[in-house]
């Protein structure tokens, strides 16, 4: 029993000296090179100087772009169609259901006279 005690604590100490051995000597999965921060991703400096223009456009005169217009007609006309459909659309709520379905029964019963 203590001999194989003694045998397994030197096969722990044989593994425990080369995993110590190879942390240092670790390799990466990526055959490109391994960069650490700070300003190594940077292409050159990014700071714009004030110009004194909003977002780099030059005051005067506003040029509209080619898609503007057609963006302009077409989202007015869908809103006018969309508030035309809406005008016209068929009254669905229950209190007009109830209230003809009422007026249908009033007028069976003869109690309500017929409007025809």
């Amino acid at each position: 029993m203590a001999s194989s005690i003694r045998s397994t604590t030197a096969a722990v100490r044989r593994m425990a000296a080369t995993t110590s051995n190879t942390v240092g000597r670790s390799r990466n999965l990526s055959s490109t090179p391994r960069r650490l921060g700070g300003d190594a991703h940077a292409h050159g400096d990014h700071y714009d100087p004030p110009s004194g223009w909003l977002f780099g456009v030059a005051p005067g005169k506003y040029q509209q772009e080619g898609w503007e217009k057609i963006w302009i007609w077409g989202f007015l006309g869908s809103l006018g169609l969309a508030g035309l459909a809406y005008c016209y659309k068929p009254d669905t709520s229950i209190q007009t259901w109830a209230l003809e379905e009422a007026r249908r029964r009033l007028e069976a019963e003869g109690i309500l006279e017929d409007k025809n």
